[in-house]
């Protein structure tokens, strides 16, 4: 029994069950194969474990009952699956090489006449992502999985297996075979955007905070969770000739820039703010348009670098090491623009309020043409002032438009990428400052073929989110770091 596998799926109220099992039940590495029954009626057939959640700490729990083999396969999603001939054996013999505790692969997706490669990015030791992207298909060593299962709480209903695999992560590799080994066909294929904003909705409210608690748990448990008790900034030790910049990086955006900078000179502020333009040599007509509005108005300054190789970051650190910087930095997007005259006095009053050295407000999701669309308001609400700056790092951003003490930013320098440069302050800031959040909308964020997130291919996809967990990596291990020394 100790080279076999029992196979756990989800149960499906069609044909796909008779499918699936057949896929597993003509192979000589198979002992068992049973369905887990969380969305239909309590069904009594000797193979359905019914639960009341696919990943609740319980179903796990009762997994682990029915196993009698050196290892168990758990499909994390419906739909029909196909194995080649060599996929569990490959499963097998890599859990002998590596002793890792869970194994995944790539994958083809859709049907068979019409596959698409599912490549899936390695894991780091800060993907503690709840939606990483194993694929459907995860392979555990039965002993990890029983002794890591002991350890988590027993009563998660969403977060059980999320909480299990962080635990298994701190002790044991979780491995990314580079082959593809299987293809999968959804039942139901989420869309891009119902996966993007899923943790903000408020109907998974619960299963966000359970989510959350299951990964505090873990920060814990590597001695990287920060206390709630963070630093204030005194604003009046620091001498700006103006309050705020509004700052615009911008490359080709002819058709946008005009409003995004339109809307940034109609703010009403009781202190002067200015425009810092950082213009990241633009050639479509998008310098000529700065130059014209920066003629007529001297609150925009427009900058073009010497250096050509700026990313958005390094655009920003251009304009909040400039020496008419104020002293705030306030984002605007060369497509985006402020929601009324009222969004930049709206952020300045916060960070006075909270003595904050960040601050986030809310935004509006439109298409080009400012039409509201699905899902429309984006507030950020998982957020709260005691948990925050621990729960950032499972999720996949702050929000927008962000806003920051500008001298942070001379401190701490924006990575000069066009991707995740944001996040990567975000964390920096929050692992010593205080957060301030707005929550109502003040930004109108444009959904459209020009945005550097649209439209994504899976291997640019896979390159983002690889980054991103890379930079959780290199923040978690300055966490556990400062929380070491600071038990000197």
């Amino acid at each position: 029994m100790e080279n076999l596998i029992t196979i756990f799926l989800p149960f499906s109220n069609d044909e796909t069950n008779k499918y699936n099992l057949e896929q597993f039940v003509s192979s000589e590495y198979v002992e068992e194969v049973y369905f887990v029954n969380d969305k239909h009626k309590n069904v009594n057939i000797e193979n359905v474990l019914n639960a009341d959640s696919l990943f609740s700490t319980a179903t796990l729990n009762n997994v682990l009952k029915k196993i009698k083999t050196g290892y168990l396969t758990f499909i994390t999603e419906e739909g029909k699956i196909d194995l080649q001939d060599n996929t569990l054996l490959e499963f097998i013999d890599t859990s002998k090489k590596n002793n890792p505790g869970v194994i995944y692969s790539n994958y083809y997706l859709g049907k068979k006449d019409a596959l698409k490669n599912q490549p899936v990015i390695d894991y780091q030791f800060g993907s503690v992502r709840d939606d990483f992207n194993f694929g459907p298909l995860l392979f555990f060593k039965t002993d990890i999985f029983n002794g890591k299962l002991k350890s988590i709480d027993p009563n998660y209903r969403w977060a059980g297996l999320y909480a299990l695999r962080l635990a298994i992560s701190v002790t044991h590799p979780i491995i990314n075979i580079p082959n593809y080994l299987y293809s999968f066909e959804h039942k139901i294929f989420p869309s891009n955007e119902e996966t993007h904003f899923k943790y903000l909705e408020k109907k998974y409210a619960g299963i966000q905070k359970e989510m959350e608690k299951a990964f505090t748990e873990h920060l814990k448990n590597i001695k990287a969770y920060l206390s709630p008790i963070l630093k204030e900034i005194d604003f009046n030790d620091n001498n700006f000739d103006v309050e705020a910049s509004v700052i615009i990086p911008v490359k080709n955006r002819a058709k946008t820039i005009s409003e995004a900078i339109g809307s940034a000179l109609k703010q009403k502020t009781e202190k002067r703010f200015n425009i810092i333009i950082v213009d990241n040599h633009s050639t479509d007509g998008t310098t000529e348009i700065i130059k014209s509005i920066a003629t007529e108005d001297n609150r925009v300054i427009h900058i073009i670098p010497k250096i050509t190789d700026h990313g958005i970051g390094g655009c920003w650190n251009v304009a909040v090491n400039d020496k008419r910087c104020g002293m705030f930095s306030v984002q605007l997007d060369s497509d985006d623009i402020y929601k009324d005259e009222n969004t930049l006095q709206k952020i300045v009053d916060k960070f006075y309020e909270g003595k904050y050295g960040m601050v986030v407000g809310s935004y509006l999701l439109t298409d080009f043409d400012l039409n509201e669309i699905p899902p429309g308001k984006i507030f950020h609400k998982e957020w709260t002032s005691t948990n925050g700056h621990n729960n950032a790092l499972r999720v996949n951003g702050f929000g927008a438009p962000r806003a920051f003490y500008t001298p942070l930013l001379r401190a701490s320098k924006f990575p000069n990428v066009s991707y995740g440069e944001d996040y990567a302050v975000c964390l920096s800031v929050s692992r010593n400052y205080k957060v301030g959040r707005i929550y109502e909308p003040v930004y109108i964020c444009r959904r459209w073929e020009g945005n550097t997130d649209a439209g994504l291919s899976i291997d640019i996809k896979n390159k983002y989110d690889y980054y991103k967990d890379t930079l959780r990596t290199e923040e978690i291990n300055r966490r556990i770091k400062m929380n070491k020394n600071n038990l000197k």
